[in-house]
């Protein structure tokens, strides 16, 4: 049986983590070489690269800082030559409270408004130009229900910055299919990885899916099915579309 994404170069940013490194099996797993993008766990990634029996390259960036996106970008063509698509995955979820003092609720924002969202537009506004001079290419940008529907109190940055990746994402659909490029949001609720494993922990599962109709968790794999899926050649007319995948917690 032919391999979906066979002889496609895929970036993933945040690739070593849960939902990451899900996604970067399952491309390998459909025929995709994949650039693993990791922040400061060179072992982890090397592992997973391992794992996907060495089909890609692993690279690091600190997305952290305003050149990281840029660096990322460049190392990515330096090692693949040519991308065909990008997986704008990598995200950070800070608790900050409104009785925080200017400078820590300013620092707060900054820091996640640059690693969930200005990463993920610099990234993009790269990826969209080699795909305009290369024959085309996608975006996949994993927002979250927080950006669907509002976020708690002491998470306001993190539902924020998810709303502004599904805005992008509906931007670069309008503004570029024309020139072969396209782009789609994935929106998940709760996923089980370490940060939702945290969470439990601290607040109880209830706390987590008392609201999820299903009463569980997505799996790390089941979001990674639909990111490899969105990014099948024959799947262009998911341009602009926001899928959500959150067992009915919230239903647009």
């Amino acid at each position: 049986m032919s391999k979906p994404l066979e002889g496609q170069s895929i970036l993933v940013t945040g690739a070593s983590g849960g939902i990451g490194a899900a996604i970067v099996e399952r491309l390998a797993a459909e025929g995709a070489r994949v650039a693993i993008h990791y922040g400061r766990d060179r072992e982890k990634a090397r592992h997973l690269l391992d794992r996907i029996g060495g089909r890609g390259w692993i690279i690091q960036a600190d997305l952290s800082r305003p050149e990281g996106p840029f660096e990322l970008w460049a190392r990515a063509i330096d090692a693949a030559g040519r991308v065909h698509a990008l997986v704008n995955n990598a995200g950070i979820r800070t608790e900050i409270s409104i009785d925080a003092t200017a400078d820590d609720w300013q620092a707060a924002w900054q820091k996640e408004f640059q690693v969930n969202f200005f990463a993920a537009a610099d990234l993009s506004k790269e990826a969209i130009r080699h795909f305009k001079a290369n024959g085309g290419g996608r975006i996949v940008n994993m927002a979250s229900r927080a950006g669907q529907r509002g976020y708690a109190a002491d998470a306001m940055p993190y539902g924020a910055t998810k709303a502004a990746l599904v805005n992008l994402t509906k931007s670069i659909a309008r503004s570029f299919g024309a020139d072969g490029v396209t782009a789609v949001a994935i929106a998940p609720g709760w996923v089980r990885t370490d940060m939702a494993e945290d969470f439990v922990a601290k607040h109880g599962k209830s706390a987590a899916v008392g609201d999820i109709p299903i009463g569980e968790m997505a799996e790390p794999s089941e979001v990674a099915e639909l990111v490899a899926f969105v990014l099948r050649p024959t799947q262009a007319s998911l341009n602009g579309t926001t899928l959500d995948v959150n067992g009915g917690s919230y239903i647009r």
